[in-house]
């Protein structure tokens, strides 16, 4: 028997019956099976190995371009959704390996510069822009020199479907929710580390001060940064009633406090006027460069492929290759020469 095989025995012996297992998984394109690593292992060494994931550590989380050494990015980020969605897995006997996929993958299409990088491109892009179905076509189409890492599509469909936006936390449209429960983790995972690790920054930042937060929402969900996260993880894992056929939940007192939450963070730190002064500046920034290789001759395909390439290389970008691109094209270079005027 191989290690996979004994992995696979292992799933159908220790998890619970509602959880995915990897000899479940399935493919766009079936390819051989290896004989170490589940189905979902290899998706996840996939994307660890991709090349928009090592992009993630130069994409901006919230504050752009920070001189702190401490402030989160996008990478981060992913690293705090997938500890957490784990943490919640392993505690409900679902697939841990699926769950640690999905988490890795969710934000491989982000823009530069964080939301304002995806709103400029949303206004831009004739068919809209939003970066779970650009994470999706990364993996399907624009990594590995253009062939896709052929994801399962379990993990696939965790991937476009975790986002959710300014929308409701636990959504009652069942069409917009993952299809696995290791998905639907990861889709509270993310909103879970997001508000709490954008809080920290934002008052590391001197954004927020420390007791700026609604004493309500302190109340339940806690005055630290951990009691919040344990406070939330655990009402997931106590609410959630798999065993009865529900989905991933939590309880409605802690679910209006994550939601009252997050609206704080949107009034008192995403639209604080000098974050939103920032965010104006790296949108202008992305414009330009739109409309720059939009123009420009022989670089991209003439036609609607155009609009695809130019939305695929923007929305690829790192915060610094982004402004380093701007700055080759709109800032004259300083001239420096050796060469004498008797020379020239």
């Amino acid at each position: 028997m191989s290690i996979r095989e004994i992995t696979e025995r292992n799933e159908d012996l220790l998890l619970h019956e509602r959880a995915v297992k990897s000899i479940d998984a399935t493919r766009v394109r079936p390819e051989e099976s290896c004989s170490v690593r589940s189905a979902f292992q290899r998706d996840r060494d996939r994307i660890i190995h991709s090349k928009a994931f090592r992009r993630l550590a130069r994409k901006t989380q919230v504050f752009l371009n920070p001189d702190g050494d401490h402030y989160r990015n996008r990478l981060t980020h992913t690293l705090e959704v997938s500890q957490i969605a784990r943490t919640i897995c392993r505690a409900l006997k679902l697939n841990e390996d699926l769950c640690e996929a999905i988490s890795l993958g969710h934000d491989l299409g982000h823009t530069p510069f964080g939301h304002s990088g995806e709103g400029i491109l949303a206004k831009l892009c004739s068919t809209g822009f939003h970066h779970a179905k650009q994470s999706l076509r990364v993996v399907d189409h624009l990594e590995n020199e253009g062939k896709g890492l052929n994801l399962t599509d379990q993990v696939r469909d965790g991937i476009v479907r975790h986002s959710k936006g300014k929308g409701n936390i636990l959504s009652e449209n069942r069409i917009s929710l993952p299809a696995t429960l290791e998905g639907q983790i990861v889709r509270l995972a993310d909103i879970i580390a997001y508000v709490n690790h954008d809080l920290e920054d934002a008052i590391r930042a001197g954004v927020v001060a420390s007791d700026e937060l609604d004493t309500n929402i302190a109340d339940v969900l806690g005055h630290t940064h951990g009691q919040r996260i344990s406070r939330l993880v655990l009402s997931v894992i106590s609410e959630s009633d798999i065993d009865g056929g529900g989905d991933i939940r939590m309880s409605d007192e802690v679910h209006q406090a994550l939601s009252a939450m997050r609206d704080f963070l949107y009034d008192h730190c995403y639209m604080k006027p000098a974050l939103r002064t920032e965010f104006l500046k790296a949108q202008r920034l992305l414009e330009d460069l739109w409309e720059h290789f939009m123009k420009s001759e022989g670089l991209f395909p003439h036609g609607s492929e155009r609009e695809i390439h130019v939305t695929d290389w923007l929305a690829g970008m790192t915060d610094r290759y982004a402004i380093r691109l701007w700055k080759d094209i709109n800032v004259p270079r300083s001239w420096y020469s050796d060469i004498s005027r008797d020379d020239l």
